[in-house]
């Protein structure tokens, strides 16, 4: 069980003022904890745990539910039991029973009593609430019971977790940084905070501290926990090792690179791709998204002369091949040349004839980057300047998949919008994902005004657009044919229209595909991927850093090649 300590802590109480303006709470929420006023804050004791809080910490899902289900039903004013069964149910990917657990409790109690401990539980319930949104894939309605909850409650641990998700995924990673500071100040032994905690501590810290988290039980399912020894056997290696930033050389700090056409089996065209210099070796990389960093095949990095910096790993997930890191001297692409890149190696051969790996477009999230499908061009730029920068910062590419986050960057910043940016859509980042709201409609569901909105990641190295079945099936007519690639059956919507990014695109025949796995790596709902027949007759402007994209479409705009 959990009970509150009151301790003086620096953080900002309710008052009557900031109840005026929505404005003014997200100041105080993102305000640096130590320029505020003190007031006496409860920092969470963890007592003995439950029998529940027992099975949950040793993985064991199933019973956990049943004893937390039971605990909620004797004690429906044991919030801590009802946040145990919430994180149970979504650890479970039980996401609709995790929504019924909240409404039920906020059912239970008459959340309009004046009294401290009736509005901590409400602050309690709207948190629980946010994260069930979160995971549902709606993030734009996380924002409001963040900002009820801290009204009620502005020391409320969870909160400022929940809040800290929501401003990672909006690209404010300053204020994610600080928001997790002071969940951690309210609550250090909540294992999903120590967890993001840990994530944005120095490298030395970090191994220390994640060594220490993964020593004892700590609730992660399995595959979390293979992904995490993983992590921390990398950072381990990475301390070890001298600081290698895949800097930038050469002048220039704009570029405009041609497409290369790579072809698959039986000559046919399979994909859009790079072709770059690494050391003497040219390489021809298929241009993508989605995994991260550049990666190339065993024969390529003998070719190259690639100095290995690591031993062979396993994959952490399933069906993913062993892969090694290793040095590049310099990397040349178009006019620009970097020195000192760490590269990711597959340790086999390519499965193609034509083509030596991948390059994900994150690698270029320092430029301001233009894919230009119908010219089959690729152009880099320098970003906008900040205010509080004097002159453009030098850009680096981001080659290696397994580099930390931008949470974990002591420099890092929130979102910002140049003025010559206004037009340019807001979207969503989780890791390496961009990942775009849409509006689907189709024969099921015709008006856009009341469609549902849907996420879907931005996927380059995909061929075609595809759909979450009952996303498909509550737009559109649904029906089976043989695959194109002899898998056998698939389900297919006739006709889909995807509305995002003030863009409006019809795709006939959408494959339906799981995304239940996808979701669950995002944190967030992802009804699908758009793939290249969706963008593939438009210009498509990214600025990574500020989760900033903005498509354009000019008719008859003519391709380079075919």
């Amino acid at each position: 069980m959990r009970i509150r300590i009151p301790v003086r802590v620096s953080v900002c109480a309710p008052n009557h003022h900031f109840f005026l303006s929505l404005l003014l709470v997200f100041g105080l929420l993102t305000f640096p904890a130590q320029r505020l006023w003190g007031v006496n804050c409860s920092v969470v004791k963890h007592g003995a745990p439950s029998d529940a809080e027992k099975a949950l910490m040793a993985g064991d899902y199933a019973k956990a539910e049943e004893l937390f289900r039971a605990a909620v039903s004797a004690h429906p004013e044991d919030t801590d039991a009802l946040v145990g069964l919430v994180r149970t149910l979504l650890l479970e990917q039980k996401v609709l029973d995790a929504d019924e657990a909240v409404h039920a409790a906020q059912g239970s109690v008459d959340a309009t009593k004046a009294t401290a401990q009736t509005g901590a539980r409400a602050a309690t319930l709207l948190t629980l609430k946010g994260e069930v949104l979160l995971r549902e894939g709606k993030p734009w309605e996380v924002e409001k019971t963040v900002l009820d909850s801290y009204k009620l409650d502005s020391c409320n641990p969870l909160t400022r977790l929940l809040f800290a998700k929501f401003a990672e995924v909006n690209s404010r990673y300053a204020t994610a940084r600080q928001q997790i500071d002071l969940a951690h100040q309210f609550d250090p032994e909540d294992p999903q905070i120590r967890a993001a905690w840990i994530h944005t501590l120095p490298l030395p810290q970090r191994t220390t501290e994640m060594g220490s988290f993964l020593a004892a039980p700590n609730g992660e399912d399995p595959n979390s926990l293979l992904q995490m020894k993983a992590e921390l056997e990398r950072w381990k290696k990475q301390d070890a090792e001298p600081s290698r930033v895949c800097r930038l050389t050469s002048a220039e700090m704009s570029a405009e690179i041609p497409f290369i056409k790579l072809l698959g089996y039986a000559g046919h065209t399979r994909a859009s791709g790079l072709e770059m210099t690494v050391n003497s070796t040219q390489a021809r990389l298929q241009l993508g998204a989605g995994q991260g960093g550049l990666t190339v095949y065993r024969p390529v990095a003998e070719r190259a002369g690639l100095k290995r910096l690591s031993e062979i790993e396993t994959a952490a997930s399933p069906g993913g091949k062993p892969t090694y890191t290793a040095y590049a001297d310099s990397i040349k692409l178009g006019n620009l040349e970097f020195h000192n890149c760490t590269v990711n190696v597959i340790d086999a051969s390519s499965p193609f004839d034509d083509g030596d790996g991948n390059l994900d477009i994150d690698v270029f999230s320092d430029f301001l980057l233009t894919v230009d499908y119908p010219m089959r061009k690729l152009s880099l730029a320098p970003l906008p300047v900040r205010p509080s920068q004097a002159s453009a910062e030098k850009p680096s590419l981001h080659t290696d998949r397994n580099a930390d986050a931008e949470i974990a960057n002591p420099q890092a910043t929130d979102r910002y919008i140049a003025p010559e940016m206004k037009d340019y859509t807001q979207i969503y980042r989780a890791g390496k994902s961009l990942i775009l709201p849409a509006v689907l409609t189709g024969e099921k569901a015709k008006d856009p005004a009341s469609a549902p909105i849907k996420l879907f990641i931005l996927d380059l190295g995909t061929p075609e657009t595809n759909v979450s079945f009952g996303v498909a099936f509550d737009v559109s007519k649904v029906h089976e044919q043989n695959s194109a690639y002899g898998s056998g059956k698939i389900k297919v919507a006739d006709e889909i229209t995807y509305n995002f990014a003030h863009m409006a695109q019809k795709v006939n025949g959408v494959v339906t595909t799981d995304t239940s796995m996808v979701s669950k790596e995002n944190g967030m709902e992802i009804s699908g991927f758009f793939g290249a027949n969706t963008f593939q007759l438009l210009i498509m402007h990214v600025d990574y850093r500020d989760g900033l994209l903005k498509f354009e479409y000019i008719p008859n705009r003519g391709y380079k090649f075919e």
